[in-house]
């Protein structure tokens, strides 16, 4: 399949890859708490907590937003191809 003209397996590896230690390292890197970055994001604390834990890992708009607010914060993640699937949480 395609996805606005580049082939999905392309699209796929253009995504940002966050991992539990990734996210916890964002966090702390903007020196906020769970509850102010799940504020911040629209989500709850738990999610956030989830997502450090292991538990589920950033989805969708998420992890788009996850990016976002990365590139901003001048914070040095890695993008990268989608590991083995593993269980993934909406938020």
């Amino acid at each position: 399949m395609y996805a606005r003209g580049v082939p999905q397996e392309q699209a796929r590896k253009r995504k940002s890859l966050w991992e539990a230690a990734q996210v916890r390292a964002l966090r702390r890197h903007l020196g906020m708490t769970q509850q102010q970055l799940a504020d911040e994001m629209g989500t709850r604390q738990q999610t956030i907590s989830e997502w450090e834990c292991g538990v589920y890992r950033p989805r969708g708009a998420s992890r788009t937003l996850l990016t976002i607010i990365a590139e901003r914060a001048s914070f040095p993640y890695h993008a990268g191809q989608d590991g083995p699937a593993g269980p993934e949480r909406r938020g």
